[in-house]
């Protein structure tokens, strides 16, 4: 369990609340999810790696990299039908994996990796990318994290609704 927990509840209202201001005035989507991308990964220090995967406008079979902070990655382009990020498409809700080495569906990116929360984004009723972060500690993510990014992906989904 990650030290200091308690703690993040605060950071949780107070990005979700930025974000929420931001998204006001956001002249595109790029910038939105830099921004949220940015406050997660400056405030939360055990979301190691934070970033987006959109589906492909052009062939909806692959997830593409969007803004991230984190180490660099090899998967720019994953399939929606392998890894945690093409789990949580095809399961069409929230997916958290406690210790990554344990889950065959892994996509190896960082072998400091030890656990992962995807959650899905969608606009006018359908995935159209998700929130992907890492953590170097083994079950890092909860159901407050749960809350926390869902709430700030409904931020995203309203964002492109409008």
């Amino acid at each position: 369990m990650i030290e200091n927990r308690a703690m993040t509840k605060p950071a949780f209202h107070e990005i979700v609340s930025e974000t929420r201001r931001f998204a006001e005035t956001a002249k595109e989507f790029t910038s939105l999810q830099e921004f949220l991308v940015d406050l997660i990964a400056e405030r939360l220090p055990y979301y190691n790696w934070v970033g987006f995967y959109m589906l492909d406008p052009r062939d909806e079979n692959f997830l593409v990299l969007g803004p991230f902070r984190g180490a660099p990655t090899e998967h720019i382009r994953i399939p929606v039908t392998e890894g945690i990020c093409g789990a949580a498409v095809a399961q069409g809700e929230t997916v958290i994996v406690e210790d990554v080495a344990a889950d065959p569906r892994y996509l190896a990116c960082s072998i400091e990796t030890k656990s992962e929360i995807v959650v899905p984004i969608r606009a006018s009723g359908r995935i159209v990318g998700e929130i992907d972060i890492d953590s170097h500690a083994l079950n890092a993510f909860g159901a407050e994290d749960r809350r926390f990014l869902e709430e700030s992906a409904e931020i995203l989904t309203k964002y492109l609704e409008k």
